[in-house]
């Protein structure tokens, strides 16, 4: 790793950082990822969070999404288990959908929340209710954060173990900042909203900056323009889930997550371009970048 003002960035030395397989691992040591995504229409994002996750690393991933999504999640990844609320339940039972959430919160080592989950009102329920209920590191993207930026309350449940991962309009609302403001210092950007409210925040951009809470920052000088396609935000929030697997802290997961999700998009771009790369196929690379560290089996 290097630095530069006092901002650290990570290089190809720093793959040594991964742990390898302990010879002794099984599915259930090796970490639990609870995927709370997708809507009617957008599985996708469920899909592509959840094989993010599996293929850094995560032994088990477990999906909580919407009834409609249940068979083509099934036939997309069967590795996954697939768990379904309805939004009826969610909204009018509130004691059976607490006591799910709860046992789903009780099995998992991480959380993602928000990819695909839609604008609908219930989503801002939903969010508040995993935010407030969770006691596992949280990862928050994409439409978790639009609920934040529509209910700034939300916000009353950060902790230290929740990340976030805004690209910088998504960050424009949360903050309510000009996004030329934001573009002109992302590292003072993402620093200040982290100091305000006690999270990691991973500010996804050309050249993406987190900042931890142990008042770290990172730029992340891996990426590309092939990671400029849709579902490239949701492979990050898997890779981050799998490296809190893998036994980082949320902090190094963010900062290092951003790094090997550059490199997996660069892998990719030599064998489809740049141009045609689709994001399974970053996913299909964090394997074969992690292949380069001696020991290393995924």
């Amino acid at each position: 790793m290097r630095a530069y003002d006092g901002i650290r960035m990570y290089e190809l030395s720093d793959l040594s950082l991964i742990p390898p397989r302990a010879p002794t691992a099984n599915k259930g040591s090796c970490g639990h990822v609870l995927v709370i995504a997708g809507s009617k229409g957008m599985s996708g994002a469920a899909y592509l969070s959840a094989l993010a996750a599996y293929r850094t690393g995560a032994g088990l991933v477990r999906i909580l999404t919407p009834e409609v999504n249940r068979a083509i999640l099934q036939i997309q990844l069967p590795e996954a288990v697939i768990a379904v609320y309805e939004e009826e339940t969610l909204l009018r039972e509130r004691e059976a959908w607490k006591a799910q959430l709860s046992d789903l919160i009780a099995w998992s080592s991480v959380i993602v929340l928000g990819p695909g989950l839609g604008r609908e009102p219930y989503v801002r329920r939903l969010v508040g209710d995993v935010m407030e209920a969770s006691y596992v590191p949280v990862i928050v993207d994409a439409d978790g954060l639009n609920a934040i930026a529509e209910e700034p309350s939300l916000t009353g449940f950060y902790t230290e173990n929740m990340i976030l991962t805004p690209h910088v309009g998504e960050f424009s609302r949360l903050t309510n900042r000009p996004l030329e403001e934001i573009l002109g210092d992302l590292s003072g950007a993402a620093a200040a909203y982290r100091d305000r409210y006690g999270v990691t925040i991973c500010l996804k951009a050309s050249e993406s900056v987190t900042a931890t809470v142990d008042g770290a920052l990172y730029r992340t000088a891996s990426g590309t323009a092939a990671l400029a396609k849709a579902g490239s935000g949701d492979v990050l929030t898997g890779v981050i889930a799998g490296l809190i697997c893998l036994g980082f802290d949320e902090g190094q997961a963010a900062s290092f997550g951003s790094f090997l999700h550059g490199l997996a998009g660069r892998e990719a771009a030599k064998k489809s371009a740049a141009h045609g790369i689709l994001a399974r196929e970053i996913a299909a690379e964090i394997p074969c970048v992690m292949r380069q560290i001696p020991g290393i089996t995924v």
